[in-house]
């Protein structure tokens, strides 16, 4: 089991097996150490170090990064401030509908916030009609939850278009005939 040629797959093998389980498995931070670890120890494999040695950095280095990466990952767990990064960046900004949001819950329209447009639901399952100015009280995967802008409200009629409305048989561009 000392070969160099077998332990330099199963160092990698390793190491992508904890990159996998990073990606896979929610939580911040507990598998990326061992994969640096195992991705070292691969190196040292293929540069055909003793197996003692490959392990000793294995260990170190795995729980060095492990020790180093504990706080990123309490401030990101705890929920701390993360200066517009990540999921809950969009939490207590505010937009404008841009498409209305029917009555009804988990009924989508889409809103704008910043430059970013998203579906949305409100809140309490009111119709919100374009125009109407809202903040993000929650995110839930691709889709933002919505209430009226404190102050706001909703609008009680939807915005007025420019153009006066043509019969149905008729498109709005084209003159009336006589």
């Amino acid at each position: 089991m000392e070969d160099p040629e077998t332990w330099r797959w199963i160092w990698l093998a390793t190491a992508v097996t904890f990159v996998l389980g990073e990606i896979a498995i929610a939580g911040s931070f507990f598998l990326a150490p061992f994969a640096v670890g195992a991705a070292v120890a691969c190196l040292l494999a293929f540069f055909d170090v003793e197996l003692v040695w490959q392990w000793l950095a294995f260990v170190v280095i795995s729980f060095g990064s492990f020790a180093a990466l504990r706080p990123l990952s309490r401030r990101l767990d705890q929920g701390e401030p993360t200066d517009g990064i990540g999921s809950k960046r969009l939490i207590g900004e505010t937009g404008t509908v841009l498409e209305e949001i029917p009555a009804g819950a988990h009924e989508l329209g889409m809103v704008r916030v910043h430059r970013e447009e998203w579906r949305a639901e409100t809140v309490d399952g009111h119709p919100a009609v374009a125009g109407t100015s809202i903040q993000v009280i929650e995110q839930r995967g691709t889709r933002l939850i919505v209430t009226p802008k404190p102050g706001g409200g909703y609008p009680a009629v939807p915005p007025s278009s420019a153009q006066p409305s043509a019969p149905p048989d008729q498109p709005p561009d084209q003159p009336k005939e006589l």
